[in-house]
């Protein structure tokens, strides 16, 4: 989030950030996105009684009195460790973007970078995908490779992905925003 937010502002990106939403009162990026100038609220999850579109629903209503609109802006995840319910990502259709700390469609879910250093891969990565009603198997938008060193462990290789998270989340946004992305079925072409 605090790459993304500060690559709009550095490159000066079509972008007016809105508003940075979390489910944790005490989330780091709550007070970066203060500091850089972006409205933030807290929709608290912990103890929340009912399903995950009514939980939701109370997103939604934020994004709206923001004006984050499924027609207007789009929604990028980065730390929102929810799974997001099938009808929002209806409602904002293609307007959702995740980031994945893998070269996915290989190991989606959590803790992928131990996944990725006990199956002995050569190499992996990250992704930025729009999020679809599936975990991690949204259309891909960009990706980045890293190379996967026999001394690796999960924190080593974690801390090189997120190197090149902070390089491509950034390009992602930028994309969009400019309407370079362009969705036919499950690939995105970029113009």
């Amino acid at each position: 989030m605090e790459a993304i937010l500060k690559s709009i502002k550095k490159k000066k990106m079509p972008i007016n950030p809105a508003v940075v939403i979390s489910n944790k009162p005490d989330a780091k990026g709550l007070k970066i996105a203060e500091k850089l100038g972006v409205k933030t609220e807290i929709v608290i999850s912990k103890g929340f009684k009912g399903d995950r579109w009514d939980y939701d629903k109370k997103i939604i209503t934020v994004l709206k009195r923001y004006g984050v609109t499924p027609t207007n802006g789009f929604v990028c995840l980065a730390g929102f460790m929810r799974i997001i319910s099938p009808q929002f990502i209806r409602k904002y259709k293609n307007r959702i973007m995740n980031i994945h700390p893998a070269l996915l469609p290989a190991f989606s879910g959590l803790e992928v970078q131990k996944q990725a250093v006990d199956y002995g891969v050569k190499y992996s990565g990250c992704t930025v995908h729009l999020a679809d009603d599936r975990v991690d198997t949204g259309p891909i938008i960009i990706q980045a490779v890293v190379k996967v060193n026999d001394n690796d462990t999960a924190e080593t290789l974690a801390k090189r992905i997120l190197k090149q998270e902070h390089r491509i989340y950034p390009e992602a946004v930028r994309l969009f925003a400019k309407g370079k992305i362009k969705i036919s079925g499950r690939k995105i072409k970029i113009s």
